[in-house]
């Protein structure tokens, strides 16, 4: 198939640069790195599961959370609603 490729400055330097490397003609230089690209892309993307990592809350000693009004009417004072 042929096509006319409108091709960045910096990727047709690299090509180039392929080019002359590897002692391959263009069509088969961009030919091979697009089919490498075009792989990659198809790959699926590896998520990692978020993980809570819980840390101590280290509360004063007189505080606790049973009564969760009264620990915020201790931090923030009696306006704190």
């Amino acid at each position: 198939m042929r096509t006319t490729l409108s091709i960045d400055d910096d990727i047709a330097m690299l090509l180039e640069q392929e080019v002359r490397r590897s002692g391959k003609p263009f069509k088969v230089v961009v030919n091979r790195l697009l089919s490498l690209g075009l792989a990659h892309a198809r790959q699926p993307k590896t998520v990692r599961a978020f993980k809570v990592r819980p840390r101590a809350m280290g509360l004063a000693a007189g505080q606790s959370y049973d009564n969760v009004s009264a620990l915020l009417e201790q931090l923030e004072g009696p306006d704190h609603k």
